[in-house]
């Protein structure tokens, strides 16, 4: 079963690798764009065949390794 993981900085925390996108993406030429946020995704293959139990699973590794709780929130999607 595939569990993605996608991290992304709270609300608020300052995100210097977006700014710089956002900068970069104003330089070449796109206009209209707002702030931007930079985040990952990380794709986890696991074993477990109940979507329920993989969910936590993912969720559990994120809290533990992951995501930084103090300064990113994640959230966990899971394809059967």
């Amino acid at each position: 079963m595939k569990a993605t993981v996608t991290v992304m900085l709270k609300t608020g925390v300052l995100d210097p690798q977006g700014k710089a996108i956002g900068h970069a993406l104003g330089t070449l030429g796109f206009t209209g764009v707002g702030e931007v946020r930079a985040g990952k995704v990380i794709e986890l293959e696991l074993a477990e065949t109940d979507p329920a139990k993989a969910r936590a699973q993912a969720e559990e590794m994120a809290r533990k390794l992951l995501a930084n709780s103090v300064i990113e929130s994640f959230r966990v999607s899971v394809d059967g």
